[in-house]
Order: C-alpha cells, then structure tokens, then sequence
C-alpha cells in the first residue's frame, strides 16, 4: 500500500493568517524552502496563490509542490524586505531570483595613522584605522589605479613588516615607483604633501592637484631648480591623461548605473561604479531566473539583495521603473543614515551612462548565451558518447598537484550545462599520507567529498571524472563502495600515447576504454573540467607552498617569539645566514640562551 501523496489545505491554513506586514516561506515536501516573498498584508497575498484563475505557469508550478507554508510578522513592509533578502541569500530558493556574489569588494586603503602611510588594496571589514576608498568592481580595478598612483605620487604600497626593515631602498624606488620613505629619502613633510594630493585625486579632486603641482613646478623654475621643475611637469601631463580618461563629466559624487537585459531565460545586470565624479570601472551579474521575466522585477528583486550586503552610493541611476520603489528607496535610506536616490527617468549625461551600460548588459549577456548554447552542445555530444539515457546535470572532477610530496593539495571542480559552478569548487589539504603517495592523496579527498554525500549534505555528480588512469580510478571505485555511493558513473581520463592532448582515452569502471578523438565535443568538454581541476589544484598547491616557504622556520621553535624571531633575524641579516650558523655563534644573539641556540641548530639541522 502506497502512502497518498501530502496536499496543502490553502482555505483552512487562510483563515488563521494574518493580515499585517511579514515574509512567508512555502515548503515542498522534503521541507526545502522553494520560495520566499514578503508582504504588506501577508493573508491578502498568499490568497493571491491559491485563485482559480490567471496564474502563470511558474506559479502553478510553485503552487503545486507547496507542503507548508510558514510566515513571520514584522513591523513594517520595510523589515519584511530585508528579512525576506537575507533569507533568498541563505536557503537559495529554486523559486526567487538568485543573486550568487558571495565576494566581497575591494577598496583602497590609506593608513592616514602612521608617519608615512601605505597605500594598498584591502578586501573585508574596515577594522583598521585610515581612509577606504571604493568600493571597486574587482582587484583588477583596483590595481589599475594602485599603478597609475605609483607612476604619479609614488607612496609606498610595502607591508610595514618590509618597511620598517629595510635599511636601503627596494627596486621600487630604483624604478621611479617610490620616493623610499623607507630609508628617509623624503622628508616627512613632503611626503605628507604627496599624500595629500592622492587623497585629493581619490577624492576626485582631480583639478585641485593639476593646480597644486602647477604652483609647485613654477616655484622650481623660478629657483632654477630646473630638473625638479621637470618632474613637475611630467607629473601634470600624466595626471591629465589619467583625469581625461577617467572623469565623468556633470558627476560630483557617488552613482551607481544599472541596467539589465534578459535574453532566452538569461539575464544580466550591468553595474557602472563612478565615486567622486571618477569611474571606477563595471561589473557583470547574471542572477538565476525561476523562468522568463521582465527587466523591472529582476531589478526589483536583485537591488535589496544586492545593496543590503554592500556599500550604497546617493544616487542609483536604474534602466527600469521598479515596482517597489518607493519601498527599496526608504529601505536603502535607513542603511546607509542618508537618502538615497533612485532614478530611471534621466537626461543629458545620466542618460549617455545610462545606454552605455544598456549596451554593455547587452553585449555580455550575449557572450554568455552564446557560451552556454555551446556547453549545452557539449554536454549533449557528452550524453551520446556514453550512451546515457539522460544528459548529464552535474560533472565533478578531482586533480592531485604537489611538488615532490610537499604541500599535497587535491581539487575538486565542478560543471552543470551552464558552465563551472565555482561556488561549488573545493580543495583539500591532504595531510598523514606519505609523500608523493598520489594514490593515497586521491583517497583521501575522495572520502572527505562523498562523506557529505553521505549524511545527505552536498549533491552527488551524475558523473565523476578522475585525472588518471586505472590506478586512480581503482581508488574511486573503492570509495564510492565503502560509502555505498551509488549512481554515480566514474571515469578515469587517462594521458594517451606520446601524452599528446586530444589523444586522451576514458578508462570505464569495467575496464573498457573509449577514445572520443580530437575533433570530438564530448572529448573538448572533458578536457576542459580536467584541466580546470588541474588549474585550481595546482593553484592551491603554490599558494600552500609559498606559505609555508615565507612562514619562517623559526616560528616553529618552542621559545621563539617575535622579539627573538626579529632579534636573531637582525643580528644574522636573513634566515640563510641563521641556517649556516653554528650553536656559539647563535648563543651570541641578545635574548637567545645556548638550549634556545640549539633548538633553532637543530631545526636547520635534523634530517
């Protein structure tokens, strides 16, 4: 006997509800959130659910699978929108729009507290003291900008670690790129003087430094000092391309332009950061759509979520009318403690930014069909060659990279018909095995992945790529076993002859071996998520040895603090020189006692 299947009971569950402002959440019956909404009377729009007529599609469909629905009261609509957007970022319902930007955004900071302060780029909470400037759209941006600085101001951008232990200047200054404050080449003052003009410049007082570097340069020529009136002169001409590229004209303060197109069930919004009057460049989004929609409710749903976890500029210049805008506005307000200015009906200047950023959405998110038409083509040739009976939805890979056994780090990548899922990639750090054991390794991240899969936490790959032959792959097959994992299809991609890439042969799990050719798109595919896996192992396997490389082998010693660890470092000038040195020669260091010198001796020293 079958048990009948769960049915809501909308009339009954209607008559208890309440009328006041909330957020509700609709449940299917593996009680998964499958959408989120909030409301100004929250019995008046779930009643709009459950009418006989004039529902969409995706409606009905959502309405269908609903096994519960549970509501929270809250003040104001104004709470319901930003409880409602904290909840679509944390259950990630298959229903609502999906913003996926879990980045934080960099920004410039200046260390306004020391006597001569670094300029750099800085990710996270502004929990240090000095000045941010941003945000910027991505690293590239910032650096961008950090090198245009350094052409012209030349302010240092060294750890102070690096600072305040050099004792000549670095290639920076030999380059022209530092004024090697360092090693007091510049005067205090002068150098404040340099800081004061790129505090102008971010600030977008652009036109006020042209004019204090023109004073400058004027009163070098009159004191015939000729070359410095030269390196003013550089200066301003190289200021002036800078400000002509940059600038935004009829702009004096921070502006957000955003414009959205949809395409084929695909959307992009398009970002134009400008701070100061200055553009900082744009960034691309492309939220998950529950089905086809307009450009007004993508915007409508992508802002909260958006700007409730970032900074808000004064003004948001917008490509559609929304239908919470007034709501969206007050809500924004309240953040950032200012008002906030949403607009969709502008002219002149705002409306050359604004077609800008139209063609940009436009332009990217046709590149991004275009993209995902030919991965759907791949997939498909994917299917076909191993004749399954669906196609694939989910690729994993795993990759081993290491340097003669140090630092073991183990990938794992992953693909869906839309492309790389990055927000799904992992690494692990293989630890306990002996080293070079590839075998081992592979192991290892294998049942530290599939044990989530196990307790039912993660998705399972409808096909699971192994970087390697049947000895790899033997070590997949006993995993899956041991963790009674199945439905999973396992295939070892193999090196083929002469390791020549396109040659590459599928070893199966019963030991048949498939050889899809150059020109074959199944074969084009598998490589790629191969080689991204190879990629974001090896990535992680430099950035894991660089650390433990720059991690000074004196921090592992019992004894060693930082005093010590800088004294000895001093007295030695260098680890190389503390590694050579013998158990009287280190005792000679203030601070370190014979047992400590032979303690470091033998760090450097046993095998």
């Amino acid at each position: 006997m079958t048990d009948k299947p769960q049915t809501f009971d909308a009339k009954n569950y209607l008559k208890n509800c309440s009328s006041l402002p909330g957020v509700y959440r609709m449940y299917n019956e593996k009680n998964e959130i499958i959408y989120v909404g909030k409301a100004k009377d929250l019995k008046k729009r779930l009643s709009s659910y459950f009418r006989n007529t004039g529902l969409s599609a995706k409606t009905q469909s959502l309405v269908s699978q609903i096994i519960n629905i549970e509501t929270t009261i809250t003040h104001t609509e104004g709470e319901a929108l930003i409880l409602e957007s904290n909840l679509i970022k944390e259950f990630l319902p298959r229903y609502n729009i999906l913003l996926r930007d879990d980045k934080s955004y960099p920004f410039l900071f200046l260390s306004t507290e020391d006597d001569y302060p670094m300029l750099r780029l800085h990710r996270g909470t502004k929990r240090k003291k000095g000045r941010y400037f941003g945000p910027y759209p991505n690293a590239g941006a910032v650096r961008e900008t950090l090198n245009l600085i350094q052409k012209v101001f030349r302010i240092r951008q060294c750890d102070d670690s690096y600072f305040k232990n050099r004792s000549r200047p670095c290639l920076q200054y030999q380059i022209k790129r530092c004024t090697a404050p360092c090693v007091k080449s510049i005067s205090q003052h002068n150098y404040a003087n340099d800081i004061l003009h790129v505090t102008q410049f971010l600030e977008g007082k652009s036109q006020k430094v042209v004019q204090d570097l023109v004073a400058q340069m004027e009163q070098a020529a009159t004191l015939l000092q000729f070359e410095k009136a030269a390196e003013f002169r550089d200066q301003i001409s190289y200021l002036q391309s800078v400000i002509e590229g940059q600038y935004m004209t009829g702009s004096g303060g921070d502006i957000d332009v955003i414009a959205c197109a949809t395409h084929a069930g695909h959307a992009c919004v398009e970002i134009f950061f400008i701070r100061n009057g200055q553009s900082l460049g744009t960034k691309s989004f492309f939220p998950k759509l529950p089905e086809s929609m307009q450009e007004a409710d993508i915007l409508n749903a992508f802002l909260p979520q958006y700007y409730l976890n970032n900074d808000i500029p004064a003004e948001i210049i917008l490509s559609e009318s929304l239908p919470d805008h007034e709501l969206i506005a007050e809500v924004l307000s309240d953040k950032r403690g200012k008002k906030v200015m949403l607009s969709s009906s502008v002219r002149s200047d705002r409306r050359h930014w604004l077609d800008n950023a139209r063609q940009n959405a436009q332009k990217a998110l046709l590149t991004r069909v275009n993209s995902a038409a030919g991965m759907i083509k791949r997939f498909d040739a994917l299917q076909a060659l191993l004749h399954l009976d669906h196609m694939p939805a989910r690729l994993e890979c795993f990759d081993i990279s290491h340097t003669m056994g140090e630092a073991t780090v183990a990938s794992c990548v992953v693909f869906t018909p839309e492309g790389p899922l990055k927000t799904d990639y992992r690494r692990f750090n293989i630890e306990g095995i002996e080293p070079g054991d590839d075998y081992a390794a592979m192991k290892q991240a294998l049942k530290r992945r599939y044990a989530k899969i196990r307790k039912s936490e993660g998705k399972k790959p409808d096909i699971l790529f192994i970087d390697g032959g049947k000895g790899q792959l033997s070590q997949a097959i006993e995993v899956m076993n041991q963790l009674e994992i199945e439905d999973v299809l396992l295939i070892g991609v193999a090196k083929g002859e002469g390791r020549k890439a396109g040659l590459e042969k599928l070893v199966m799990t019963d030991g048949t071996e498939l050889y899809p050719g150059q020109q074959s798109m199944a074969l084009n595919l598998i490589l790629h998520v191969r080689d991204e896996a190879h990629r974001f192992a090896i990535t992680g396997h430099r950035a894991k040895r660089q650390k433990s490389r720059t991690t000074s082998q004196l921090e592992q010693i019992p004894g060693m603090g930082a005093k010590r660890r800088q004294s000895i470092l001093k007295h030695f000038g260098g680890l190389q020189a503390v590694s050579k040195a013998g158990v009287e020669d280190l005792a000679k260091t203030p601070g370190i006692s014979k047992a400590l010198a032979q303690l470091i001796y033998d760090s450097f020293h046993t095998e």
